[in-house]
């Protein structure tokens, strides 16, 4: 399961939508190591002012890999946290999770290229 949800979040997901500040709790509850690598890289990016921030240590053990593929695949919970941490994020691979500044296009365009992803990969990140 991605998420635990609490009953009265499923509650208000039954009865109509969920506002985004509920839902992005309920990420941060859910998945924290995920939150922790994507908080630092927004405090970094803000505090350096560069376009963007990456993150390029692999993951302690699996529950924490799994954390960063669950939030960062779900177009719902990215979508939840851009619009709360007003950045655009993207994901290469299993930890290289980077956070851009919104108007920052030409360096967010470069990050996705497959040029990039060939790049970024290397032998101990076969089974990542």
């Amino acid at each position: 399961m991605s998420l635990t949800v609490s009953k009265d979040l499923l509650d208000q997901a039954r009865t109509g939508e969920v506002d985004d500040e509920a839902f992005v709790a309920c990420v941060r509850d859910s998945l924290p190591y995920a939150w922790s690598v994507i908080t630092e890289l927004v405090e970094r990016r803000e505090r350096t002012g560069a376009e963007f921030a990456d993150n390029t240590v692999p993951p302690p053990d699996e529950q924490a890999r799994g954390q960063l593929l669950r939030c960062l695949a779900s177009d719902s919970m990215r979508g939840a946290l851009e619009r709360h941490f007003g950045m655009r994020l993207a994901f290469q691979n299993c930890h290289r999770v980077a956070v851009f500044d919104p108007v920052a296009t030409g360096a967010l365009a470069e990050f996705v290229t497959a040029r990039s992803q060939i790049l970024n990969q290397s032998p101990e990140l076969v089974d990542c």
